[in-house]
């Protein structure tokens, strides 16, 4: 299969043009290195997929497509999008990155690639707002420019699947961490820290916050499981994360055993926007996909910090 995959120099979709490359697939990947974050990381990513055979292409969804389409793609895998809920990050960059870029994207698909087997959005859980441990039925209730543009997207992309214009789903993600996880989130940032025994940001009240940290292997799986499945999952919504919850002070807990050091707290006031539980309802994602997370919260985070000492500290 020919596998088109956008921000794919980006944290989850590295991973995930290199399980479908080792799956024999012909994968491109498209990328703005926008510099939201460092795009030296980005590029580091993107060197290791052109190391395994990954085209990765530089460009903008919001430019033109069309060289993008000279030969036509069997899937899609749309995870470009502006991340994140910081308070510096302007509506306008949520706006753009993540609806007119997903727009830009489908009127490409329905010029140049009109047999598409399946346009697979990625979501996420901020769509459901403060509390996320519902199904996908539940009315989305998004409390962050980030949240409500991305329920924006995803309404873009199913509305082209209601009119019978594409074959389409879309997958809520929930609080994925593993190596090259982006270095504002919590763990990578919380490794460097105490590697480098720098005070930590801790929002407040954050440590009492209950996710479904879910590993990106994991996660890599659930969405390689669509392939094969498009008729199955034509049209929904699927949740794909882990039913297991920890609290972000469990996870310090465990970082700073597997690391052997104490983390040094700066303490900062509440961050708006932040979720308070997340709890993924993954019945949907057992049923249509034989989805089943296997990576353990320690072992994940055993994975992060080696990942990080071998690529940050190795030369040091």
């Amino acid at each position: 299969m020919r596998i088109l995959v956008t921000g794919a120099a980006g944290f989850i979709a590295s991973h995930l043009c290199e399980k479908l490359r080792d799956l024999g697939h012909e994968v491109v990947g498209l990328d703005n290195f926008n510099d939201y974050y460092s795009p030296s990381l980005k590029r580091l990513n993107a060197s290791d997929l052109k190391a395994k055979g990954i085209e990765v292409i530089e460009i903008d969804l919001n430019d033109n497509l069309q060289p993008v389409f000279e030969k036509p793609y069997d899937y899609i895998y749309h995870l470009a999008a502006q991340p994140g809920i910081s308070a510096e990050t302007p509506l306008n960059d949520y706006v753009t990155n993540n609806i007119f870029a997903t727009q830009n994207l489908l009127d490409a698909v329905a010029q140049f690639n009109p047999n598409l087997k399946s346009f697979i959005n990625i979501a996420t859980s901020s769509v459901y707002g403060l509390v996320a441990n519902v199904d996908e039925n539940v009315p989305a209730k998004p409390i962050s420019f980030y949240g409500s543009t991305k329920l924006a997207a995803e309404q873009l992309v199913l509305g082209q699947q209601r009119l019978g214009k594409l074959k389409a789903c879309s997958i809520r993600l929930y609080s994925v961490y593993g190596p090259r996880e982006r270095p504002e989130k919590l763990y990578t940032k919380l490794i460097e820290n105490l590697y480098s025994d720098k005070p930590f940001p801790l929002f407040e009240g954050s440590v009492k916050h209950e996710r479904s940290f879910t590993y990106v292997g994991d996660i890599v799986d659930g969405l390689v499981a669509i392939i094969g499945k498009e008729d199955m999952v034509n049209g929904e919504i699927i949740n794909l994360g882990t039913d297991e919850v920890h609290t972000t002070q469990e996870g310090i807990n465990l970082v700073e055993e597997i690391m052997h050091k104490k983390l040094i707290i700066d303490h900062k006031p509440a961050r708006k926007g932040d979720q308070e539980k997340t709890s993924a309802v993954i019945d949907k994602a057992r049923r249509l996909l034989g989805y089943e997370p296997k990576v353990t919260f320690k072992k994940g985070l055993e994975q992060q910090v080696q990942w990080y000492l071998d690529k940050f500290t190795s030369s040091l």
